[in-house]
């Protein structure tokens, strides 16, 4: 109750010169092109390696050095903007976000590319968390589920047309248009973001108190971090444990993060305080925010994969069946910013855990046979459910938190649903790889010399080759064999899909009842004039 009063007092006492609105769409422009860097550059890894003499495991190093960077700066960028002042600290990550990106366009080498994208995602690092904390400072409690919604549709819808975004530039100009787009993007949200956007005055507080520096769990956490990030991002790809860089990586990750935890429970000024995990609501947040990213990313994956592996599409026909949800979730975040604040957050968290269930089931019924409307539909459905996740638990996890804690709790809300999206990604790749392999051995099984539907298969087709004009009979005959195995992977990697879509429905069968572990936050009374 009386932090309640603290946040009321707080916005009955202080409000931003500019109209809210108009702040919320500011600092959305530059957090809508960081996240839209998260994929926009996956569909050009060809171009970029064959541009710089690169191979394509070289040329993904573009996308990992970005996400590693990235998540390394999350975590600590409440911390920075404490120190800093946050409309100083965003200012700067937008600045450096739009010159990376310069210079990301203009890179001669794969080398200097990458280092210039570590730049980028450590610049772009500090801009979701700053905005959702300006977002939760510049908006009263009652009208917070709709800057959410638009915070929402930045960071989600853009992860999801990144690639058709992608596709089309490096059609039809250069992969190099990828990065130069930003740098209008950047100019504008710099020139607005000074004149508009300013600090609450708790935040001059705490930049007067000048706390010491924790330099070790700043450190720590870096190392932590990166190591934990490049083991997910690189994990399937090196065979996970077979490979002695992941086993380093792994050990790093582990070693680092016990001696980091048991640092900042035990120094004065923490870089990351971790006692607010011991408020119910923060630490449940984090954890659905966790699984958010779980299911968002890895559907993100899973379908425009199935759809170039098993039905053949190009890159840029999977992306436009994907990013269709986008459309859906521009319609959706507006609506669920109105239904937000009238019901109980558990109860609608609840009700979009069922939804996206209800999506991924639909798929479990896949086949070779679906329609192009069939693949929009799958990630329409889908998608439905995420604002009733998204605005929610934005709007709990800042419940009863102090206000000069907003920017710690943007932090790790923003990292946690990161971390999800890494690790779904890598479940999902690391299953399908696994599930095949088992269907392929259990298919191939049944495709020896003296199984009768077999041989019968084999010798129907040959004599279609032979008909053909394909060579005489053992030479048809080995082409027929060839065509049943080729025929036996793609029923593999079919049944393969199945499976893990399966494993993702149980998932989030299991969190549907996970929201109702939190505490029923307060209501609040209506807004005063002007907010």
């Amino acid at each position: 109750m009386a932090a309640a009063a603290a946040t009321l007092s707080f916005h009955d006492t202080w409000r931003p010169k500019a109209n809210p609105w108009v702040i919320a769409l500011t600092v959305t422009m530059a957090t809508f092109m960081e996240a839209l860097d998260t994929s926009i550059a996956n569909v050009a890894m060809p171009h970029i390696g064959g541009n710089l003499s690169a191979s394509t495991e070289e040329a993904t190093w573009v996308l990992t050095s970005y996400l590693v960077a990235n998540a390394v700066v999350l975590p600590i960028s409440g911390w920075l903007a404490n120190r800093l002042g946050r409309k100083r600290f965003y200012m700067t990550c937008v600045a450096l976000f739009t010159l990376a990106s310069f210079l990301c366009g203009l890179a001669p080498t794969l080398g200097i590319l990458v280092v210039f994208r570590v730049f980028q995602g450590m610049a772009g690092g500090g801009l979701q968390p700053s905005e959702q904390a300006i977002l939760a400072d510049t908006f009263s409690p009652q009208k917070r589920a709709m800057a959410f919604a638009v915070y929402g549709m930045a960071v989600v819808l853009a992860p999801a047309i990144g690639p058709t975004v992608g596709g089309w530039i490096v059609d039809n100009y250069s992969w190099r248009w990828i990065f130069f787009l930003n740098i209008p993007v950047g100019i504008v949200s710099l020139f607005l973001t000074n004149r508009l956007v300013e600090d609450p005055p708790y935040l001059a507080e705490i930049r007067r108190r000048r706390e010491s520096v924790d330099y070790w769990g700043l450190g720590l956490l870096v190392v932590t971090i990166g190591a934990l990030q490049t083991m997910l991002d690189k994990g399937q790809e090196d065979d996970w444990f077979g490979s002695r860089f992941i086993v380093s990586c792994a050990v790093t990750a582990t070693i680092g993060m016990a001696i980091f935890l048991w640092r900042e429970f035990h120094v004065e000024h923490p870089i990351l305080d971790l006692r607010l995990f011991g408020q119910r609501n923060v630490g449940m947040t984090q954890l659905v925010m966790f699984m958010v990213g779980v299911a968002l990313y890895s559907s993100t994956v899973l379908i425009p994969l199935y759809l170039q592996e098993i039905m053949g599409y190009s890159a840029r026909q999977a992306g436009e069946a994907i990013s269709t949800g986008g459309v859906v979730l521009m319609v959706l975040f507006p609506v669920a910013g109105v239904i937000v604040p009238k019901f109980d957050p558990r109860l609608l968290v609840a009700i979009g855990f069922m939804i996206t269930t209800f999506g991924l089931w639909r798929m479990t019924n896949l086949d070779q046979g679906i329609s192009f409307g069939t693949a929009v539909s799958w990630r329409a459905v889908i998608v439905i459910g995420l604002p009733f996740l998204f605005i929610p638990i934005n709007t709990l996890c800042y419940a009863g938190i102090p206000q000069h804690k907003n920017n710690e709790v943007s932090g790790m809300t923003a990292l946690s649903r990161n971390l999800g999206g890494s690790v779904g990604i890598s479940f999902v790749s690391t299953l399908l790889a696994r599930l095949s392999q088992k269907h392929l051995a259990m298919l191939s099984a049944h495709t020896v010399s003296g199984d009768g539907p077999f041989e019968a298969m084999r010798q129907a087709l040959a004599g279609a080759w032979m008909r053909r004009g394909f060579g005489a009979s053992p030479d048809a005959v080995y082409r027929a064999g060839a065509q049943i195995y080729a025929m036996a992977q793609v029923q593999a990697r079919l049944l393969a899909y199945v499976d893990v879509i399966w494993v993702m429905v149980a998932i989030t069968t299991i969190l549907i009842p996970l929201p109702f572990l939190m505490r029923k936050p307060a209501k609040v009374g209506p807004a005063r004039m002007g907010h």
